[in-house]
């Protein structure tokens, strides 16, 4: 069966527009998803190419050939592009338009010129890395869960050899003298092939966009709003999480349960406004003093817990008093207000291969209550029978471990 030129040139043209108008309708549905947004670009670049390209003969070769080739490849380098937005990296712009600028200027020289088979090698060439390219953007970001991230690079590699491998095989063989699409199997698979590739990658793409905005609303179902952290339901998921998987280890975890002193007070006395940025002050004062791996959220309204695993009681206090300590020195003033807020800080140990997280959040509560009791802006441990004043001895002791360390 043979398949006539200009059909297979129109299929193509009609299924780039179409992936590009799904993959901006995916973007639409949530634009904090920009990478669809490039990727529906890169595709609809791409067709807009495509029939540039089928104008030759009607219209001038600068537009047919050598902006529809450049418009080519900056189509290739904007998938680039969204690969490396979809994990939080900036566009390279330079990387986006340099390719079409230097082959514009290679593809001019004497030797390449006069001769179309170079010309596509260099475009085929430049194409294939921007391929590659992409799937190595995929396969940097694979930290992040998405499910069709593998399968993305697998598409994406084999992708490009099919791409790279056509154009060679298309000057090897000699040039076809009718109106019928490739006299030889091989590059008949090979084009079918590419077309198909084209469809998989964007459909991939496609269900990683949708990975993406299931994510972002599930983390912002987790997530605080006004301080960033992690919020009730966030927080104990995290522990559930993280003392299920050390569940057969011994190990020694702390949890403290964090209350700002006279919070009503701040916001009877500065506003409601004042009383957000002191928590946001709060919560970025203790973040900065804890462990990436410790866990961190806020409970609700003026209150916030850390789960600190492998921590005993020594380095448990030597957190919560540094946290105490930063933030009644930063927060003595709060945009141009004397705001003057302490935290006070309860503590609970446990050690054992199980760790009930409710449990400790229930001891390290009371000893927060009894901080309250004796003062405020003060950290009390669930048992001791005598206060943890800021002037005992223990404090002493552990003053000596320096902020920010893996000790924390």
């Amino acid at each position: 069966m043979t398949v006539d030129v200009n059909t297979l040139f129109l299929v193509t043209v009609y299924v780039e527009a179409i992936l590009g108008l799904l993959l901006l309708f995916a973007w639409v549905q949530n634009i904090a998803v920009l990478a669809a947004a490039w990727w529906g670009g890169a595709h609809l670049l791409r067709a807009g190419s495509l029939a540039l390209y089928g104008m030759h003969g009607s219209a001038l070769d600068w537009i047919t050939l050598d902006l529809a080739n450049a418009i080519l490849l900056i189509s290739f380098a904007a998938t680039w592009t969204g690969a490396r937005v979809l994990d939080g990296r900036a566009p390279h712009l330079a990387g986006l338009f340099a390719s079409a600028a230097i082959w514009l200027v290679v593809s001019h020289l004497p030797f390449v010129a006069d001769s179309v088979g170079w010309r596509a090698l260099i475009a085929t060439l430049i194409i294939t890395s921007y391929i590659w390219l992409t799937g190595f953007e995929f396969w940097r970001g694979r930290a992040d869960p998405l499910v069709s991230r593998l399968p993305a690079v697998f598409m994406l590699l084999a992708y490009g050899a099919v791409f790279l491998l056509r154009t060679p095989l298309a000057m090897m063989l000699p040039p076809v003298p009718t109106n019928t699409a490739f006299s030889s199997v091989w590059l008949t698979v090979l084009s079918f092939e590419e077309l198909l590739f084209t469809i998989a990658v964007a459909f991939v793409m496609l269900a990683m966009t949708k990975e993406r905005t299931e994510q972002g609303h599930r983390n912002a179902a987790l997530a605080d709003p006004l301080t960033g952290v992690s919020n009730r339901r966030g927080f104990l998921l995290e522990c559930d999480e993280l003392t299920r998987e050390q569940a057969e280890k011994s190990q020694t975890a702390s949890v403290l349960v964090l209350d700002l002193d006279h919070f009503k007070s701040i916001n009877d006395r500065f506003g409601h406004a004042i009383g957000d940025r002191v928590l946001q002050v709060f919560a970025q004062t203790a973040a900065a003093n804890l462990r990436a791996t410790d866990l961190f959220g806020r409970l609700g309204g003026e209150e916030f817990a850390v789960l600190l695993c492998n921590v005993g009681r020594e380095r448990a206090l030597v957190a919560a008093e540094r946290i105490r300590s930063t933030f009644a020195e930063v927060a003595l003033e709060v945009d141009g207000r004397p705001v003057s807020a302490t935290v006070s800080i309860g503590v609970a140990m446990s050690e054992g291969k199980r760790v009930d997280v409710s449990g400790l959040l229930v001891q390290a509560d009371q000893a927060l209550y009894r901080a309250k009791e004796r003062g405020r802006n003060r950290v009390e441990i669930a048992g001791a029978d005598r206060p943890l004043r800021r002037t005992d001895d223990a404090q002493a002791v552990f003053s000596g471990l320096a902020p920010n360390s893996a000790a924390a």
